[in-house]
């Protein structure tokens, strides 16, 4: 016997888990597993996934800016001028100048004092929070936020809670028991202002009412409002005229910015401070030139056209029409992410393998990301999906939907 062999009949082993764990292998089994499928052209509205002719209502292009030639153009340009990389992070050898003029762009966009850039969306929540939020503070969280928000919450030392899903009554009931017991403590309540699944937006009018009340910061994470809320897009405390009474918000280039990375944005004593703390920023690399560079062309197309964003909500609300008169269950949407509940996670799977054999592309998602079962096929949708392709997909998800018992 081998010493590792007798070492693990005698101890325990780290890896013994990844060894038993199956759950992928049983859903491959019965032909429906649906993750890891790579797309084999360039994202969009039509893609191809495992040689197959899709209508992608999967993604979070928004404002369809992926392909847009003016965005391409800009990504190759900062290329050939900066290099493929910065080989080093923000805090020593990683900050170019178009990250700074990025920073300066994005502030005056989001209509703040300040802005910082992330490597990633989820490091921005994860370093930023952690940052803040110290052993004698308090974090309150909504419990469908997403899960660099609670990953961030983790990693600092305060102590968390979470109230009910967009319930306000029950935030003020948290709000008024911390304040009884802890009545110097600082507290962060930190919401999604489009929750990612469900597709509803934050009650953020009562919410910064109750955060003045019992003094504490909001947080406000608009990864899916950005390009989508507001009247030029600036996201939730702007769509509720409340970008004053918002300590910070947080968003992704990953979605309508088409690109890769995250900021925050929020007073400069504040951003100063998570500049010179946040591990996340301090000890990972900047976003290479071309990222950057598709941001600020992707800027300059949103100030310029607010027709694309009227385009996405004239198609985000023909498809919570359509599906909600088909029958199906679409939760409380009012954004273009549109969620079907079908139940079990399996049930899920089999319907998502139904769409993609029919030319559509979803995205199964299951619990934990959803109460057990509640399971749903997100739907999301883009400025630039035509007419023609939604018809496609009302279509076979009538059939598939009908086929399974979901709608009648």
């Amino acid at each position: 016997m081998k010493a590792q062999e007798r070492a693990s009949a005698l101890y325990g082993d780290l890896f013994a888990k990844c060894r038993t764990y199956t759950d992928p292998d049983k859903v491959k089994a019965l032909g429906i597993y649906p993750y890891f499928h790579p797309v084999q052209s360039a994202p969009g509205d039509e893609v191809i996934v495992d040689g197959k002719q899709c209508v992608m209502i999967g993604s979070n292009n928004y404002l369809g800016l992926v392909n847009h030639p003016k965005v391409k153009e800009a990504a190759a340009e900062a290329t050939q001028r900066f290099g493929s990389g910065c080989t080093g992070s923000r805090f020593l050898n990683g900050t170019l100048d178009l990250h700074l003029e990025l920073e300066e762009r994005l502030a005056k966009f989001m209509k703040c004092e300040a802005c910082l850039v992330f490597s990633t969306g989820f490091q921005t929540n994860l370093g930023t929070i952690s940052t803040l939020v110290g052993k004698n503070d308090i974090i309150l969280l909504d419990r469908a936020d997403h899960a660099c928000i609670v990953d961030g919450a983790r990693l600092s030392y305060g102590k968390v809670h979470k109230f009910a899903h967009n319930d306000m009554d029950d935030l003020e009931r948290l709000l008024g028991l911390m304040r009884q017991d802890r009545p110097n403590a600082g507290i962060l309540i930190v919401v999604d202002g489009v929750f990612s699944m469900e597709g509803d937006i934050t009650k953020l009018p009562r919410l910064v009412e109750l955060a003045e009340q019992y003094s504490a910061q909001v947080m406000v994470d608009d990864a899916h409002a950005i390009g989508v809320l507001g009247k030029t897009g600036a996201g939730t405390a702007e769509h509720f005229d409340l970008i004053d009474r918002v300590g910070l918000t947080t968003g992704t280039f990953s979605k309508s910015f088409a690109s890769l990375g995250g900021f925050v944005v929020g007073d400069a004593d504040v951003l100063k401070f998570i500049q010179h703390k946040a591990r996340s920023l301090i000890f990972s690399a900047s976003i290479p030139p071309a990222n950057a560079a598709a941001v600020l062309a992707c800027l300059d197309i949103v100030e310029q056209e607010p027709e694309r964003r009227e385009h996405l909500w004239k198609n985000a609300l023909r498809m919570q029409n359509e599906f909600r008169q088909l029958g199906f269950n679409i939760l409380n949407t009012q954004t273009p992410i549109v969620p079907i509940v079908v139940g079990e996670d399996l049930d899920a799977f089999s319907f998502w393998k139904e769409l993609y054999e029919e030319g559509v592309f979803t995205n199964p998602v299951i619990t934990p990301a959803v109460p057990p079962g509640q399971a749903l096929i997100r739907t999301s949708y883009t400025a630039t999906h035509t007419d023609e392709q939604l018809d496609r997909v009302v279509d076979v998800m009538a059939r598939v939907g009908r086929k399974r018992g979901l709608i009648s």
